[in-house]
């Protein structure tokens, strides 16, 4: 099930709108007969008509069957709309197709390649391939040939809430030089010539981040200054979001007054500079709800009636949820609403206290004021997302306060700079560079904040992820105990001088126990449910290890020599699909049983470095995506990261010895980091990893003059060893073996030890040998 808004209707619940509202909001997947909204309307009218008199004890029982019924329609309508959003997405038959679309969303490249939406007459689907060589803007026409196969199970939620379900690996793309029509070709023309505008005469990353502030378009901007963002608590900044509506209409109402127009007026202005600006800005669920909440607050004043925050949020949510029901599992919208009510719950009380250390707010100046009422917003929106950032995330950006309040000067100076020349950019011959080069300046202020403050190690503080009800406890404690605090200040006579240290202790208390419940509540889960499984499979003179995280697929790196009976051992694992099948280099004793496994288990990719085309052309006759890995790409499955180290990219395939250019990993999954070497042996393969827990020893054990300098950088923690009783090659060499003794690394062999597995939960890691005998 899922819903938005019932808890602030319950607090108005003697007004039925309210709370009819709130549960039309709610919306579950579940089979709709045709006739029931027939028997609702009539229900429902039959009802409205059987109205009680207000006040009596009839009216109590009459609400509660107006809120079921609300409900019941709002699931039915949510229904019915998640019907249609399915019927739009593109069937995953595997087998390749061509077939024309249009570009819905701004392709952004990541460690796995380009990805990009796209609409077409056969459904939407996900555009995946390596690199992209030219711009492609939201509705340009492209047709695009590849294989069609079904998305990856770690990204199939986040892909449905757009109504895809399918993905197509593209082996050709071009611009047919078509564009779609109509208003949302209108559309396209004006953020085109906003981009233009606000782009024009700046340096590129200056360019790339105004972009993202004012459009929320961040895909040119350098994944490094992205990450400082982040880190920083200021990656907001480069998603639209309610402040940019707020400035946007800030910004207008002024410049409408100048022309003489009237109050009405000016408000259906700004209404509809709203409703043009939401679909430019990428319509996205957190923008939605800002537009949809700055129209609410528009229509309250022409009514002439007081402004309700409760019924913006509910219509926010109503609206929002009614174009997609499954907005609400999107992070954006969750922070979005948490921030908002977050800021209506806290941002006046913390306001006033500040200008009532000056004395109150008429002594207060024009800019203490406004610095005041930021930092408001800004305490009020950190500390309300900050549960669900430990929810997500699993971290919560400690400088994000300060960070904030520091950037704040400049954050609106710019986001008016640029919706300026935006705005100047729709009307040919006008220039924005003065404009422009002003703007830069400021950029550049606050790129340097997000710097400072994403460099220390206590930027970002790791924190368990919190189970929904630890979650709804800690939002329970936050305002439940904060409402209560601020009632007891006011009844002694305000908040006192020591409210800046209460709030403090309180903030920290309620952390303290959000963490201390996450902590609990990992350690009574089973560690199957929670822990990062590695098993390093004993199939005698050849490699196979399996990764198998928590939330997510697992996958297994190389097969095997032929004959060794992977793909049974996975089914005994409870191995049912593969997130990736990786074959490091293109011999039998890693490839061997790479056929048996695509044959016997489900396998969503395959990976390998170049070569290899017998073994990726039976993947692609199968319909699994095939990748070729090089350094800096990055696989994920759920929480874990598989870094490729090496080979380089462009590295040429020797025949003879396929081991110099086979793949090397870097499994990452919280804390604990595992070097897979593959057969490439540290003298030819000299990466650096930084330092490691557990190090797969290359090519079996064989002798390597590199890897007593790998040990002296990785210090590993463990050494495994995959290497078959009496093989030929008399591995491991005493020369191995030796290295490891000097640097005192505990060895595990699968020879002598038998399969190997590790388990790595939340408070580390531990590995388990069963005994070959």
């Amino acid at each position: 099930m899922r819903g938005a808004g019932l808890a602030p209707a319950l607090n108005e619940l003697g007004d039925w709108r309210s709370a009819g509202l709130a549960a039309a909001a709610v919306h579950v997947d579940s089979p709709t007969p045709y006739g029931w909204p027939l028997v609702l309307g009539l229900a429902l009218a039959i009802l409205v008509a059987l109205r009680p008199r207000p006040g009596s004890r009839a009216q109590v029982a009459w609400l509660g069957c107006l809120v079921v019924m609300a409900s019941l329609g709002g699931m039915l309508a949510g229904e019915v709309r998640l019907a249609a959003i399915d019927r739009g997405a593109l069937a995953p038959v595997p087998g390749e197709r061509t077939v024309r679309a249009t570009v819905a969303s701004v392709p952004r490249e990541g460690s796995e390649g380009v990805r990009f939406r796209v609409d077409s007459t056969a459904g939407r689907f996900l555009v995946s391939l390596d690199r992209l060589d030219h711009e492609l803007p939201i509705g340009r026409e492209i047709e695009v040939t590849g294989p069609v196969r079904r998305a990856d199970e770690w990204r199939t939620a986040d892909l449905r809430r757009h109504g895809i379900e399918a993905v197509i690996d593209a082996r050709r793309l071009r611009l047919t030089g078509a564009s779609r029509g109509g208003l949302a070709g209108w559309l396209d023309g004006v953020r085109d010539r906003a981009e233009a505008g606000i782009e024009r005469g700046m340096p590129p990353a200056a360019a790339a981040l105004a972009r993202g502030f004012v459009l929320g378009q961040d895909d040119r901007v350098d994944r490094e200054v992205v990450e400082e963002f982040r880190r920083s608590g200021l990656a907001h900044l480069l998603a639209v979001s309610g402040q940019n509506v707020m400035l946007l209409a800030l910004l207008a109402a002024p410049a409408l007054a100048m022309l003489g127009l009237g109050l009405r007026s000016r408000l259906i202005g700004v209404a509809l500079l709203i409703a043009v600006y939401v679909p430019v800005a990428g319509a996205g669920p957190s923008i939605q709800r800002a537009g949809v909440m700055g129209a609410a607050g528009i229509a309250a004043t022409l009514a002439g009636r007081p402004h309700s925050r409760v019924y913006a949020v509910l219509l926010a949510a109503f609206v929002t949820l009614a174009l997609n029901p499954r907005s609400v599992g999107d992070v954006g919208w969750q922070l979005s609403f948490a921030a908002v009510v977050g800021i209506a719950a806290w941002a006046s009380g913390i306001r006033e206290w500040m200008l009532g250390r000056l004395g109150g707010s008429g002594s207060a100046s024009a800019g203490y004021r406004a610095l005041a009422e930021g930092a408001a917003l800004t305490v009020s929106a950190t500390v309300a997302t900050a549960p669900l950032m430990a929810a997500h995330f699993e971290a919560v950006p400690i400088a994000a306060l300060p960070a904030n309040v520091l950037a704040l000067p400049a954050v609106a100076p710019v986001m008016w700079l640029g919706m300026i020349s935006a705005a100047v950019g729709q009307l040919p011959g006008l220039p924005t560079d003065p404009l422009n080069a002003l703007n830069a300046a400021l950029i550049g202020y606050i790129a340097q904040i997000a710097r400072w403050f994403a460099a220390p190690d206590w930027a970002l503080l790791n924190s368990p992820s919190p189970s929904i009800p630890v979650l709804a406890a800690a939002y329970a404690a936050m305002f439940g105990g904060g409402l209560l605090l601020s009632r007891i200040w006011r009844r002694r006579g305000g908040l006192g001088p020591r409210a800046p240290l209460r709030l403090a202790l309180t903030g920290a208390a309620v952390l303290s126990v959000l963490l201390a419940a996450g902590a609990l509540q990992g350690e009574s889960v089973s560690s199957s449910a929670q822990a990062l499984r590695v098993t390093v499979l004993d199939v005698g003179q050849g490699d196979s290890i399996l990764l198998d995280p928590p939330r997510g697929d697992p996958v297994l790196v190389d097969a095997g020599p032929p004959g060794s009976g992977v793909a049974r051992r996975l089914r005994g694992l409870g191995v049912e699909r593969l997130s990736g099948l990786v074959i490091t280099h293109d011999q039998l004793d890693h490839t061997g049983g790479a056929q048996e496994v695509l044959d016997g288990v489900e396998v969503a990719s395959l990976v390998t470095a170049q070569g290899q085309s017998t073994l990726r052309e039976a993947a692609r006759r199968s319909g699994i995506r095939t990748v070729a890995a090089s350094a800096g790409r990055v696989l994920r499955s759920g929480r874990l990261e598989l870094e490729v180290l090496w080979p380089l990219p462009g590295a040429a395939i020797d025949a003879e010895n396929p081991n110099e250019t086979s793949i090397v990993l870097l499994a990452r999954w919280r804390h604990f980091t595992m070097l897979l070497t593959g057969d490439a042996e540290a003298e030819v393969a000299p990466v650096d990893p930084g330092s490691i827990d557990v190090l797969k020893v290359a090519h079996h054990g064989s002798a390597d003059a590199g890897l007593a300098g790998l040990l002296a950088r990785a210090k590993p923690a463990l050494a495994v060893i995959s290497v078959g009783a009496g093989n030929p090659h008399r591995h491991p060499s005493d020369e191995t073996l030796e290295a490891l003794a000097e640097w005192m690394t505990p060895v595990v062999r699968t020879d002598r030890d038998g399969e190997l597995s590790i388990w790595v939960e939340r408070a580390g890691w531990r590995a388990m040998a069963e005994d070959a005998g």
